[in-house]
């Protein structure tokens, strides 16, 4: 039931993304959901395959080449979703920046602690 809760407050997240910046467009709630649960899937499968291939790159970085992988995550799941769009970089970046913050934010608020 847990996974519910996180996948619900993974989709509100994005949909208050949306509203701060305007770099991206959700066209409902539908969207929002399967968006969530596309950043979900991107973020188990491909995220890790990525961070492996750019090790050096982010080791380089002192870590910040993270935040760029974070960005073409949020992409990718736009992608897959019709309704959610990603109009630059930038919002891809800010956008995982901040859903990933507020997605933690409510986390914490509402999840209950083990």
């Amino acid at each position: 039931m847990n996974w519910l809760l996180t996948f619900l407050l993974n989709a509100l997240a994005l949909v208050l993304a949306d509203h701060l910046l305007a770099g991206i467009r959700i066209s409902g709630i539908l969207p929002a959901l399967l968006a969530g649960a596309a950043l979900g899937i991107v973020n188990t499968f491909l995220r890790p395959v990525l961070m492996l291939l750019t090790f050096p790159l982010t080791v380089i970085s002192l870590g910040l080449f993270i935040l760029i992988i974070n960005a073409i995550t949020f992409v990718v799941a736009a992608w897959l979703v019709p309704g959610f769009d990603v109009l630059s970089f930038g919002g891809a970046f800010w956008g995982a920046i901040i859903t990933g913050i507020i997605s933690w934010l409510l986390s914490l608020l509402l999840l209950e602690k083990k």
